[in-house]
């Protein structure tokens, strides 16, 4: 039995099965890992939601930005923005059950020596506090009043984390964090407007996993959301997202030896860009 950790998906389902493929996937031997944002961008993504969801528990799914995006579209708070493919999802028949399952998926999953997170944590987390965190927006999102929580989610203040915070500025600080977040200023704010290379980071920043932290070093992290950092695999953080929705490649990790598996974008050539 194998499981494999695989990149943003954002509806490159051609991609996906051409990874399956690749790697000999057998639901009954094995397991997959979703780093999410399995919707939006590319035009596979009602097939991708699908089919995560009917894999059960052979999936295990933590979730992006676009996948709470289209929670709040489907909810008339957010608009559809011009580049969205979220479209087939809101007028499939399946759409009610599909975003009801949504809300049941994780922000932060822990298992054996791993840690799978779409974006990141902050550096002043620690396993407990992180993981205790992550259920108060777990809980949120499954109770009867999500929608004040996806109403609330958005902005980009507070960017730093303070323990008191309370309602809508503690729930956006962790949702920013665990799933936009990219670098981190070296007092411990968030600068999430940033989306581009290493080299191009601004002084004063460092990447969120680079930053000094109290959390020990027990688990790998893993992660995605950053197309531009592009596969980056270093001690205790692995980055899968390796831009497949920009027409580069669709990762997959086996966590066992972590070997890495890749294929190129199978779905129709896309204009270049990142989110």
């Amino acid at each position: 039995m194998s499981t494999y950790a695989i990149g943003d998906l954002q509806g490159c389902f051609l991609s996906l099965q051409a990874l399956l493929h690749k790697i000999q996937f057998s639901p009954a031997n094995d397991r997959l890992w979703f780093v999410g944002d399995v919707v939006n961008r590319g035009p596979g993504s009602l097939e991708c939601l699908r089919f995560v969801k009917q894999l059960g528990n052979v999936a295990t799914m933590v979730l992006g930005n676009h996948d709470l995006h289209l929670l709040s579209v489907a909810e008339g708070l957010r608009p559809l923005n011009k580049n969205d493919t979220l479209k087939p999802i809101l007028d499939a028949p399946d759409c009610k059950a599909l975003l009801a399952w949504l809300r049941q998926q994780k922000l932060l999953h822990i298992e054996d020596q791993y840690a799978l997170v779409h974006a990141g944590l902050l550096p002043n987390w620690d396993w407990p506090e992180a993981q205790a965190l992550a259920h108060e927006i777990e809980c949120a999102l499954r109770g009867p009043d999500y929608q004040t929580l996806l109403q609330n989610m958005y902005g980009s203040e507070p960017d730093y984390w303070q323990a008191d915070w309370r309602n809508a500025p503690r729930q956006r600080v962790i949702i920013n964090a665990m799933t936009r977040m990219r670098i981190i200023s070296t007092d411990g704010h968030m600068q999430l407007k940033f989306k581009g290379e290493l080299n191009h980071i601004p002084d004063g920043c460092v990447p969120w996993f680079e930053a000094k932290t109290s959390r020990s070093p027990e688990h790998t992290i893993i992660a995605g959301h950053w197309s531009a950092l592009g596969l980056h695999i270093v001690p205790n953080f692995a980055g899968l997202d390796s831009g497949c929705v920009w027409g580069r490649e669709l990762t997959a990790m086996r966590l066992e030896d972590r070997a890495i598996f890749q294929v190129h974008c199978a779905e129709i050539e896309l204009s270049s860009g990142v989110d």
